[in-house]
């Protein structure tokens, strides 16, 4: 099915000055929702597929969606969005990563060995510092996002969530240090965050990241999708249907001392009532004020497995 094309216009407008040129405030702008294979088929998504082979076999159409910007917010501030209410959580204020080069000679997110051995211990602490109850914190993976035409990976303009309940067990008993150890954790309270922050030097001009409150979003709106890479692993992640009633955040000109956390599974959510996130579908966009010449959007996600209470 072909996708559908929108005009977009703004739902506030922001004058742009040399101090600051990020565009603020509320926008109308189009985000990219999953559409099911005509056949009836499951639906599938292949990693870095040989010539040949199809990427996926699912399509996505385009909607217009008005995004609310957390910064300028009169009724909802940055605070009281939580991982049991929403599935994403913001914070603020935090100190500069020892990875970063203009504080500690760090290499700046460009080599994979230094982001381990710097930047994890970093997101271990700051999960467990922030989750109440955690107790163990396993990070499988982390993705760097450039702008550039030649990076390796960009920013994902499609909503999706990271992962589904089948996947977040299976990634349990892949991570786990035995099987045994596996077994008793998936007896607990287990989920995987995301935790994200931009890499720019200065505020976020482009391509900013949205999310959607993951209690304004149905369950019947949300679709397994196999995730198939080419070693032979098949996980899950999640397409998701538009509804009109999904409420959808952004934080304009994000910044190095940002982070935002995303719940893409709680195995709380379906046995204890007070919680209300378990999975929040994202995706980046493209703000219609922005401006033609805006530096490229640069990003790492770290993804972990966290534990407890």
């Amino acid at each position: 099915m072909s996708t559908t094309t929108t005009t977009t216009t703004t739902t506030s407008s922001t004058l742009t000055t040399s101090e600051d040129r990020v565009p603020r405030g509320d926008v109308l702008a189009p985000l990219h929702f999953y559409i099911p294979p005509t056949d009836g088929s499951i639906p599938f998504n292949n990693i870095d597929p040989p010539a040949g082979v199809p990427e996926r076999n699912f399509s996505y159409q385009t909607i217009p969606v008005t995004i609310h910007d957390i910064r300028t917010s009169s009724s909802r501030p940055a605070s009281s969005f939580t991982l049991d209410n929403d599935a994403f959580q913001i914070l603020q204020g935090l100190p500069p990563s020892a990875e970063e080069s203009s504080s500690s000679g760090g290499s700046n997110f460009t080599s994979d060995t230094s982001i381990k051995q710097l930047y994890y211990p970093e997101v271990t602490r700051l999960l467990l510092d922030h989750i109440p109850g955690s107790n163990k914190v396993i990070i499988f993976d982390h993705t760097i996002r450039r702008t550039s035409p030649s990076a390796p990976r960009g920013p994902v303009q499609r909503v999706h969530i990271d992962q589904t309940a089948s996947s977040a067990a299976q990634r349990v008993r892949r991570h786990a240090s035995s099987p045994e150890e596996a077994e008793a954790l998936l007896k607990g309270r287990y989920r995987i965050v995301n935790v994200w922050r931009p890499l720019n030097k200065g505020p976020v001009e482009s391509f900013p990241l949205a999310f959607a409150s993951s209690q304004t979003v149905d369950d019947k709106r949300i679709v397994p999708v196999e995730h198939r890479y080419p070693d032979g692993y098949v996980g899950q992640t999640a397409g998701v249907l538009y509804e009109e009633q999904q409420k959808w955040y952004y934080l304009s000109g994000m910044t190095g001392d940002e982070r935002v956390l995303l719940e893409c599974f709680d195995s709380w959510n379906d046995s204890k009532e007070e919680v209300k996130g378990g999975r929040v579908p994202h995706t980046a966009f493209e703000d219609p004020r922005q401006r033609k010449d805006a530096e490229g959007r640069e990003s790492i996600e770290v993804r972990a497995l966290v534990f407890g209470p």
